[in-house]
């Protein structure tokens, strides 16, 4: 349900901010995102979004200058902005809080500093060498609280599953999206 357009304090961060992100699909569109996912057809098998609801979404972010169309040759890909990509401390935050309070086997997935391969602690900070790690630096790995899916895993799942860099786009066959 969105904030209605009325509220009080128009000026308020927060309220802004939710209009804009503060619905659940949205936020796992921008955490895909950040996995490397790119096309229509690969939100569409990760998340078991309804594709109205994902072309709505998709098109309210680009709007918003979250996320950028791009007509490539195989397809239209959507891409994080540096106005999405500045989201990334608030995801991070995000997982880990339900890490913490909603993953008992630990955490799904792990953060290092791609340069030195140190653990990314929850601020953002490289554990090794203490440096902040830039968003195209981090490497995401399948951690303790991960659980593989099966044999019959799509290869969406497989894709974002094996260890890589943020933002690197997925190499899965190609679904027209």
């Amino acid at each position: 349900m969105s904030l209605p357009n009325t509220y009080a304090d128009r000026n308020c961060s927060l309220a802004r901010t939710l209009e804009v992100v503060g619905e659940r699909w949205t936020l796992l569109i921008v955490r895909d995102a950040f996995y490397g996912v790119r096309r229509f057809g690969e939100f569409v098998t990760q998340l078991g979004i309804p594709r109205a609801v994902l072309t709505n979404r998709l098109k309210s972010l680009v709007g918003e200058g979250v996320l950028s169309r791009h007509d490539e040759a195989t397809g239209i890909e959507y891409r994080l902005t540096p106005k999405g990509v500045a989201l990334w401390p608030v995801l991070h935050a995000a997982m880990n809080w339900g890490e913490a309070y909603y993953s008992p086997a630990g955490a799904k997935r792990v953060l290092r500093h791609a340069q030195d391969g140190g653990l990314i602690g929850p601020g953002g900070q490289c554990q090794e060498c203490g440096s902040a790690v830039p968003v195209p630096d981090v490497h995401v790995e399948p951690g303790p609280g991960f659980q593989e899916e099966g044999p019959d895993q799509d290869v969406v799942s497989r894709a974002i599953n094996t260890p890589r860099r943020l933002l690197e786009p997925l190499a899965t066959s190609r679904a027209p999206g």
